[in-house]
């Protein structure tokens, strides 16, 4: 549970935009008492490798460097980030664009200040002799998606392929595994590249009796057709950046956890161990698959980690106010406004790790090479 429990009081508008505008100086570490600033980050699934950066900063000090006493607070299916946020019960939270901006139409007070995944990592996964190779080979067929509001890449690409989601495919609710794709009650299942992806490659092929490998399978992925959505961001509480302490809190919490993304880039099996040590119930090359997957989301990244592209956001709202779902809704119906995002924060974090000798585009990032164990073992 979170430390702080209290409901923040709702500022006037006019305040939150001044927090845009006026931002104070911020320390590069722990205030002069040596005191650390007690901080909760909200995740928005359990524990794994999606979330090693932030674990790893725990676990390196990067955070205790900075003058911050870091909890981190596991998400689950039931759990809200950008709500628990906006209600003051965590003071930063991890949340997917299109989510954050549809609570923040609903009123949800909350700012992205640091764009952590600069790629969408949503595949759709057939197999590869279904014929599926891209997203108008999808008609006629049974698509499984999940649903909640991480269907809308998927939704858009179909309909720029002039297909009508709602008519021309058979659409089927899918639990967040692949068991109905393995099993052949679905011809198209949704998966993230760093876990249910790496699902259908810790199966055992019966034809052969071995795992399957990656040339079983084809994959659509979104980027590659211009619907992906801005994913994994580091969102902060909007009225509290009125707080010249906030404000600090948030540039040093920033900095802190892009260091331990890329400690997680350069040590990916450390990483590993981290998450396991942390408490995942997945298994180790599992959670070594996730790390160096989700490494491939974040690096490189030229305009240095976590900065906001102005281009990448115009596409996510675009997607977000226009793709429509089975059920005739669209993400937003207006655009988000000026406080939806800032780079303020980010820049100033890549201040501070620049000088301090952090690599923060990760020019030379190279993944590396995973074997999977059957069942992620």
């Amino acid at each position: 549970m979170s430390r702080f429990r209290t409901a923040l009081a709702v500022a006037a508008s006019a305040v939150a935009l001044a927090a845009c505008s006026t931002v104070a100086e911020p320390s590069a570490g722990p205030p002069a008492d040596g005191g650390l600033t007690p901080v909760s980050l909200q995740l928005q699934w359990f524990t794994q490798g999606q979330f090693a950066g932030y674990l790893a900063a725990v676990d390196q000090g990067f955070y205790e460097a900075r003058g911050l006493d870091v909890e981190i607070l596991e998400g689950g299916v039931d759990i809200v980030p950008q709500t628990v946020l906006a209600q003051g019960q965590a003071d930063f939270a991890i949340a997917w664009v299109p989510k954050a901006l549809a609570s923040r139409e609903q009123g949800a007070g909350i700012t992205n200040v640091a764009q952590v995944f600069q790629r969408s990592g949503t595949y759709q996964v057939s197999f590869a002799d279904s014929g599926i190779a891209a997203p108008a080979d999808l008609a006629g067929r049974r698509v499984g998606n999940w649903g909640f509001g991480n269907e809308f890449e998927l939704f858009a690409g179909m309909t720029a392929a002039g297909l009508n989601p709602a008519a021309d495919v058979t659409l089927v609710q899918q639990q967040f595994d692949m068991e109905a794709l393995l099993s052949g009650e679905i011809d198209a299942a949704q998966a993230m590249s760093y876990n249910e992806y790496a699902q259908v490659l810790e199966a055992t092929n019966p034809d052969t009796g071995a795992l399957y490998q990656p040339s079983d399978f084809s994959v659509i992925n979104w980027e590659d057709q211009g619907t992906a959505m801005l994913q994994d961001a580091i969102w902060a509480n909007t009225e509290r950046l009125a707080d010249p302490a906030y404000q600090d809190t948030t540039t040093r919490f920033v900095a802190a956890s892009l260091e331990g993304w890329a400690y997680c880039r350069d040590n990916v099996e450390s990483c590993r161990d981290i998450v396991v040590a942390a408490g995942s119930t997945l298994g180790a090359s599992h959670q070594l698959w996730q790390v160096n997957e989700v490494n491939k989301l974040i690096w490189p990244a030229p305009a240095g980690a976590g900065t906001i592209d102005e281009a990448a956001w115009a596409r996510t709202v675009q997607v977000a106010r226009t793709a429509v779902n089975a059920d005739g809704q669209t993400v937003i119906t207006a655009d988000p406004d000026a406080d939806a995002y800032t780079n303020t924060y980010v820049e100033q974090a890549l201040e501070l790790l620049r000088a301090d000798g952090v690599d923060v585009e990760g020019t030379s990032f190279a993944p590396i090479e995973v074997t999977l164990n059957p069942g992620g073992s």
